[in-house]
Order: C-alpha cells, then sequence, then structure tokens
C-alpha cells in the first residue's frame, strides 16, 4: 500500500484549476490523509503492517470518511489530518471485505465541504477525472480512465466492472476518484501494470455506485446485512491459464485442510477453474461460510483432492479497543 510523507506530485500531471468546470480546490480540500495503528497480535499486522497510511475522503457534513478497507481494518487508533495539518481522531464504523470499502468517523470537527457521491457507472474510457490525495493541488494527478473491466485479487476478491486510471498516483491508498462534475467516483485500492513489454503503472479504483447499496449497512451496524462468503484463507495467482496457490493465511481453513503453496487447483466441486475469478465466484457459489469447499489440485504431478471448511474471514479480525 502507499505510505504518506514529505513527497509532491510533478507539476506537469497536476490538476490545475483552469481544466475543470467546478472548485477543484474546494473539492480536494475534501481528502484527509489517514494513519491508523493495528495490535501486533492482529490477523492483519503479518500481511498489512502494524502502521498504515493512506488517504480517505469526507462524504457527509457529520464527519463520515470514506477510504479503502485496509488501511483500517483491525485499526486501534486512527487519526484524520486536514490539508492544513490539523488532526482529529477517528473511530472504525465499518468495512466491507467484498468491496473493498472502509468507513471512519471523525470524532471532532473537520470543518471541510464533504465531496458529495457521483454515479461512476457515468464516466466512459478516455474521461478526464482527478486522483486525488491529501495536500490539495500538489498532491493529486489530473487523469484519465483507461480501462473500466473485472478485477480478481490475490486475496479471495472480485470486482465486476472496476476503474483503471492513468497515470498513476504514487500514493494512491483511498485517494479519491474524482469525476468530471467534482463528485466522488471511487477509491483509489492499488497499483498495477497495464500491458506487456513497456507496460504502464496505472491505479485500480473501486467505484463508488458499490458504496450506495450497502452505506446504511455500513454506517448502523459496521458490515453488511447479507450472508458471509464462504473464505479459504489462500492467495492465489494465474500462471498459463492455471490457478496456482502461492501463499496461505496463518490459521485460516485452506492451512488447516493441509493445502500448500505451489498447489495448482483444477476443480472446484467438480467444476473446472483456469482463472482467479472463476475459482473464487465458483467457491462462493457453494453455499454461506461455512461451507465445504472440495478442490480437485494438482501436487508434484500428482492429482489429489482436498476439501477445505470454509469460515467468514471477519471471525479471524480482532475488535480493538477502543479508546
Amino acid at each position: 500500500m502507499a505510505s504518506s510523507g514529505d513527497w509532491r506530485i510533478p507539476a506537469a500531471v497536476q490538476p490545475r484549476p483552469a481544466d475543470y468546470v467546478y472548485d477543484l480546490d474546494r473539492a480536494l480540500s475534501a481528502v484527509v490523509s489517514l494513519s491508523s495503528r493495528v495490535p501486533e497480535r492482529a490477523f492483519t499486522a503479518e500481511a498489512l503492517g502494524t502502521e498504515r497510511a493512506g488517504n480517505g475522503v469526507l462524504i457527509d457534513d457529520d464527519g463520515l470518511v470514506l477510504t479503502i478497507g485496509y488501511l483500517i481494518t483491525e485499526a486501534e487508533t486512527v487519526w484524520l489530518t486536514t490539508q492544513e495539518g490539523r488532526s482529529v481522531q477517528g473511530h472504525v464504523v465499518g468495512f466491507d471485505a467484498a468491496t473493498g470499502f472502509g468507513l471512519v468517523q471523525a470524532l471532532g470537527r473537520l470543518d471541510l465541504p464533504a465531496l458529495r457521491l457521483g454515479r461512476s457507472g457515468d464516466v466512459a474510457v478516455g474521461d478526464s477525472v482527478v486522483v486525488a490525495g491529501a495536500g490539495g493541488r500538489s498532491h493529486s494527478v489530473a487523469a484519465r480512465i483507461v480501462a473500466r473491466q473485472e478485477f480478481a485479487g490475490y486475496w479471495e476478491y472480485v470486482l465486476d466492472d472496476a476503474i483503471f486510471t492513468a497515470p498513476p498516483h504514487p500514493h494512491w491508498g483511498g485517494a479519491g476518484l474524482i469525476g468530471p462534475a467534482g463528485d466522488l467516483l471511487g477509491i483509489g485500492s492499488l497499483q498495477l501494470q497495464q500491458g506487456s513489454g513497456e507496460a504502464r503503472a496505472i491505479n485500480m479504483m473501486v467505484p463508488i455506485d458499490l458504496l450506495k447499496p450497502i452505506l446504511a449497512d455500513l454506517t448502523t451496524q459496521g458490515r453488511v446485512a447479507r450472508p458471509a462468503r464462504p473464505w479459504l484463507g489462500l492467495y492465489a495467482t494465474e500462471i498459463d491459464g492455471s490457478v496456482v496457490v502461492m501463499g496461505l493465511a496463518s490459521r485460516g481453513p485452506a492451512a488447516a485442510a493441509d493445502l500448500r503453496a505451489g498447489d495448482t487447483v483444477l476443480e472446484v466441486a467438480d467444476a473446472a477453474v483456469t482463472d482467479l475469478a472463476s475459482f473464487f465466484r465458483r467457491v462462493w457459489s457453494l453455499g454461506e461460510a461455512g461451507v465445504a469447499v472440495p478442490l480437485t489440485i494438482l501436487r508434484d504431478g500428482r492429482t489429489i483432492s482436498v476439501t477445505v471448511h470454509s469460515a467468514d474471514r471477519e471471525r479471524f479480525l480482532v475488535t480493538p479497543r477502543l479508546h
């Protein structure tokens, strides 16, 4: 994930107010820097660290800040800092593993204008956008949408219609994707490489349209009121048209079932899988968290059967103490 610090976006790719029909500086002021501390005992500490930093976007006048969930998962303390350097403590309101969104409530007044939620479904490849980091124009990128397509992440994650932008923002985590009308269209999640050979770096954004159906649940319950998906606790990648396990979550269901790094997943419940998206979707189609997931595995040249007793990912997370 990206971290914060004393840095500036090159002037050539900073957004210029004259290029936008909305008040650029006002919109950018809704983006705050976010830092969090996670206890060492936390389930995600090994993979994501205990000190995390990125961005968040104020989305209402009561201090609700939207960010990317990995910055605040299991966080014990959260601090939000404005462009002027004023810091306010926050607390984690909710997190949704299916979309990746996280919400933080400021515990003091931010005194900033909120950025209204737009319609990410209305923008297309080629549209001009701003990828906004905390700190105003010098920490933001004038970008364009370069792709809209399915994205599958190695941590059991799939988006049907992710948004990809270029040039890339170097501190993308929780950055705001501001659309042509000055509204919020997405939240920064990753930096990836597009193409082969002379590949270019791009950012992946989680579309804001995914937030609207779940916002009320997240703000009132901390999670979405739907059955938990079955989670295996593995990290996988695609190699030459095959799904290969590259790592396991410690104490997770896959580790308990003796799945191993290097195993190639051939089938899930007798259905062939050849890419991450089909693998994860097939697992999710079997039922709710707790369902048995039969896998056909290729290991050391032998085909074997392994059954993973799936779990609810959230049950492995530490509930931090509030301060």
